[in-house]
């Protein structure tokens, strides 16, 4: 994102010197309009946000503030269903957890990157991106691989993919100083989300922004039980939710035209956990409270033309308790606590000599704890230092990009023996190459190196967990062709991408069961084969009215090879697709937008075994979204209506967790 900013500023600056010329001549004494004051009528410049995508040597997608809102995506794990290769568990509900992995890598192999910092959970190692809200989503996009920023984080490096979340800045309107934003969204399932944000110019060079967002629901929508052929119709219970998300956001342009940014953000949440749906028992007593906070700092300068810098600091608390009423022991009911922090620094540097050539250098550190109530908790502290050096050569229609990370751990506790330490390096080469210059066509290629460590609960987790665990370790392998064009008349923007994949996994951490209790070992080796295939195009229906359309599709082999005399030898992995894809599509008009999308999935297996009794039926969700935007003098006000799965489609992402039929959504938006 940053070298698309970037880009749009030399391009304005281009733009800029340009027209001065003809508005210079404007000024000379034969210039009829000297003098006078003319009214312009406001234009609306709109432009996809494409070229960088199809140049990238990695796969990248996309998705902006103005379509996340006009096609009616309503949380985050809705809109990183629409990624193609982007693989996403949800629970249930608006409560469940949600989490991504990037072409059935696992959701611990996917990184997660707030505002250019990464979000961390040593202890489950995966992210809930359900807590995430979208109502501040400047930027959403999805990297397999690596980002195409230089200046980045070395713990990026280190994932399968990377899920970039960027948050809309201030920008102030001429001679305004403030910018104030009441949003108040209503629907089904006893869903009422209350949201503001407000901007403010400090001074010249300082502005604040402040966002907070509470949400509630009871949850409890129907659904069909199926057993045999007898079907009933059932409520969910136990899914009320209560959350409340705000941050806080600082910039700060200092003297010498460094930048520095702060951030301070919470999420609280009690929520009910549903669980899963059993035959004629709807009972469920469990309560969930989780609590996050977390302060970060970034600091950038441009040292010289070559030289650039960037430092980052983050600290993290992360807190969650379950209890199970119905499960009562002497001193109550049974509750599990478990709290994890976090001491985060990175710093890169960036030397640019030549155009063509660049190389970046970035070093992380971090120390993470962990405490629980359960027994035998050994109270871990690990120490961890990431190193990674990349370099990036561009000559004529050749692009490659090259790192080499470096990750070592140091591992303490308190009680029992310590695991060993790791020290691994793991490579990464990517290339693009333009045949033609006059043809907006790239072949691309990929391949890197990536392992996982295990988490906490992986090593310490009571009775389950194995100090002795290695890390999972990965090899992805990229091979597309993308291609662009535009202005071809009425069609005014048109693009292609096509990637086929690779992966291979092995030492694949899994819970294997044993004589008396279940275990963590290094037990599977995974191979992932798959093709992903997107299109957007951008029609000019009238001269105003437009049409948007964009679309993915997503063909996935992933088959376990651990043991060949297994019966599950080849087998697709649970919860893995062979065939899924979205579609979406925009009409914007002076009156109303019209948004339609669909996301369809196909059949799926919830246990190892690839038996017709294990299946999972496919499904197609429908949504369709009409919105306007009404201008007022000093103000605005955006109407937004949304029905959620037109079809009322009965499917479950997990097994035995249903999903909700059809749903209303209504949001008011008054900015001023």
């Amino acid at each position: 994102m940053k070298g698309i900013r970037h880009f749009l500023s030399l391009a304005v600056a281009a733009c800029t010197l340009t027209v001065a010329p003809a508005i210079l001549a404007q000024s000379l004494p034969s210039d009829t309009i000297t003098g006078k004051t003319h009214r312009i009528e406001d234009v609306t410049v709109t432009a996809p946000r494409r070229r960088a995508l199809i140049t990238s040597t990695v796969p990248v997608q996309q998705l902006g503030k103005q379509e996340l809102q006009q096609l009616g995506i309503q949380n985050m794990a809705d809109a990183v269903r629409r990624f193609a290769g982007a693989n996403v568990k949800d629970y249930g509900g608006i409560g469940g957890l949600k989490t991504v992995s990037v072409r059935n890598m696992g959701a611990a192999h996917t990184a997660v990157s707030y505002d250019g910092v990464p979000v961390s959970n040593c202890l489950g190692g995966q992210i809930d991106i359900g807590r995430f809200s979208l109502d501040n989503i400047e930027v959403l996009s999805l990297a397999v691989g690596q980002q195409e920023e230089m200046l980045q984080s070395a713990r990026l490096y280190a994932s399968a993919g990377v899920l970039s979340i960027e948050t809309e800045k201030p920008h102030f309107d001429a001679g305004r100083r403030s910018s104030f934003r009441t949003r108040l969204q209503g629907g089904s399932f006893g869903y009422v989300t209350p949201s503001m944000r407000w901007w403010q110019q400090l001074g010249s060079r300082t502005a604040l922004a402040v966002d907070g967002t509470y949400m509630r629901a009871d949850g409890n929508y129907p659904f069909r039980l199926v057993n045999g052929k007898y079907v009933t119709h059932e409520k969910r219970n136990n899914s009320a939710i209560y959350s409340l998300q705000g941050e806080a956001n600082l910039y700060h342009t200092l003297r010498d035209s460094s930048q520095l940014s702060l951030k301070a953000y919470c999420y609280s949440s009690k929520r009910g956990l549903p669980g899963s749906v059993t035959l004629y028992n709807p009972i469920s007593t469990e309560k969930l409270w989780d609590e996050n906070y977390f302060a970060q700092a970034q600091y950038r300068k441009q040292l010289s033309r070559q030289w650039s810098l960037r430092a980052q600091a983050k600290y993290t608390h992360g807190w969650n308790k379950m209890c199970d009423y119905g499960t009562p022991v002497d001193n109550g009911y049974y509750t599990e606590r478990y709290g994890q922090d976090e001491f985060y620094l990175s710093a890169s540097v960036l030397f640019r000599p030549t155009q063509a050539f660049s190389v970046s250098l970035a070093q992380d550190g971090a120390s993470n704890t962990m405490e629980s109530n359960l027994k035998e908790c050994p109270y871990p502290t690990r120490y961890t230092s990431m190193t990674a050096l990349r370099a990036r050569y561009h000559w004529h229609g050749l692009r490659v990009d090259a790192s080499l990370m470096h990750t070592a751990t140091w591992e303490k506790v308190k009680a029992g023996e310590a695991p060993d330490d790791f020290n691994r390096l793991a490579p990464a080469l990517s290339l693009s190459f333009k045949p033609w210059s006059e043809e907006d066509l790239y072949l691309r290629l990929m391949y890197k190196n990536t392992f996982r460590l295990p988490t906490f609960n992986d090593l310490y987790y009571y009775r389950l967990g194995n100090r002795s665990l290695n890390p999972e370790k990965a090899n992805e392998l990229n091979l597309g062709v993308t291609w662009s064009r535009s202005g071809w008349g009425a069609l005014s923007h048109l693009s292609l991408t096509v990637d086929s994949y690779y992966n291979d996994v092995k030492d694949k951490i899994v819970a294997f069961p044993g004589t008396f209790t279940w275990r963590m070992v290094n037990y599977g080796k995974v191979n992932v084969a798959g093709v992903d295939a997107t299109a957007s195009a951008s029609i000019s229906l009238t001269r105003r009215v437009n049409l948007i359309v964009s679309g993915a599709y997503m063909w996935q082999k992933a088959i376990d090879l651990t043991d060949k005399e297994s019966k599950l030898y080849k087998d697709q992995l649970p919860y893995t697709p062979q065939h899924s894809g979205n579609a979406s599509a925009l009409v914007q008009t002076p009156w109303v937008n019209v948004g339609y999308s669909l996301v369809g999935v196909s059949k799926r297996y919830y246990l190892e075994q690839n038996l017709p009794e294990n299946e999972i039926d496919g499904y197609v969700e429908h949504t369709l979204t009409l919105s306007r935007t009404l201008k007022l003098r000093h103000s605005s006000c955006t109407l937004r209506a949304e029905c959620i799965n037109l079809t009322n489609e009965q499917y479950d992402i997990i097994k035995y967790y249903p999903m909700p039929g059809r749903s209303w959504r209504i949001s008011i938006d008054y900015t001023f």
